[in-house]
């Protein structure tokens, strides 16, 4: 999956805004004002950073280590970084975008998870 269809999936979701909070070359998808995915656009290869259940996080790493590491610059606890254009295909590589998108809707504030539902 490369940057624009990574960029199409997310945009595609409930809720979801895209914003450069860290300057133009970081892309960053957020659910209601949440973080959710974030990606390097001066990178060669498309990587993203993905929210991630802990006990999955260090599972996805172990099975799956040259295509998903602990987390660039984030809680390596509740991070990964995925290569996207690695040997990960397309579906799997959706799913962790759910994932992730998942984990953060949940985490709202229940009155903003209300507003998410009514979109």
């Amino acid at each position: 999956m490369n940057i624009e269809a990574f960029r199409d999936y997310c945009l595609r979701k409930k809720g979801v805004e895209e914003t450069f909070p860290f300057g133009e070359e970081t892309l960053v998808f957020k659910v209601m004002g949440k973080m959710f995915a974030l990606s390097g656009l001066d990178e060669i290869e498309c990587k993203v950073n993905l929210k991630c259940d802990p006990d999955w996080a260090v599972e996805l790493r172990e099975t799956h280590s040259e295509d998903i590491a602990p987390g660039w610059h984030m809680n390596k606890t509740h991070w990964n970084t995925v290569r996207f254009e690695g040997g990960l295909d397309d579906g799997f590589l959706k799913k962790l975008i759910d994932h992730s998108y998942d984990l953060v809707a949940a985490s709202l504030p229940k009155k903003t998870r209300d507003e998410l539902a009514k979109l």
